[in-house]
């Protein structure tokens, strides 16, 4: 979910030292639902991209730390993602009818957008990547309850 993007802090990503955390989390406190579940580092593609994009960070000079030696320098707790000029994405709080209340992130849902046409995907959302994910899941045989984990769906 693009909140939980927005939210995600870099010490989800990377260890102490600076490495790899391979197996992470969505925490409860950024989850849209309030529930932890796994986060896993394994696409080699999106990890190379990562990367990179933190380390224009670092010579940007967004969201460093002084222990210069720890998490590549970064702030851990800061969100991993920030805007072009270095700050958090802004979150909107928004109530419903009912008083059920949520949160959106519509500059990183337009800039998702933007990405996707870039890449020549007209009319996808952050939604799409979920659902193409579940379909992908479940075609390589995976069962709909760890599916539901993975997605952070109640069961």
């Amino acid at each position: 979910m693009l909140t939980e993007v927005a939210r995600l802090p870099v010490s989800a990503y990377l260890k102490g030292d600076g490495s790899l955390l391979e197996k992470s989390k969505i925490a409860s406190e950024i989850a849209y639902n309030g529930k932890e579940r796994p986060l896993w580092w394994s696409n080699a593609k999106v990890v190379n991209a990562i990367d990179k994009y933190l380390a224009y960070r670092i010579e940007s000079g967004h969201g460093l730390t002084t222990r210069k030696a720890a998490y590549r320098g970064l702030d851990p707790e800061p969100p991993m993602f920030l805007t072009g000029n270095g700050k958090p994405y802004r979150l909107m709080k928004r109530k419903t009818a009912t008083g059920t209340v949520s949160y959106s992130c519509d500059s990183m849902s337009q800039l998702f957008r933007k990405l996707h046409s870039q890449v020549g995907i007209e009319g996808a959302s952050a939604m799409s990547g979920r659902r193409t994910f579940a379909e992908r899941l479940h075609r390589l045989g995976f069962d709909l309850r760890h599916i539901n984990e993975l997605l952070g769906h109640e069961r």
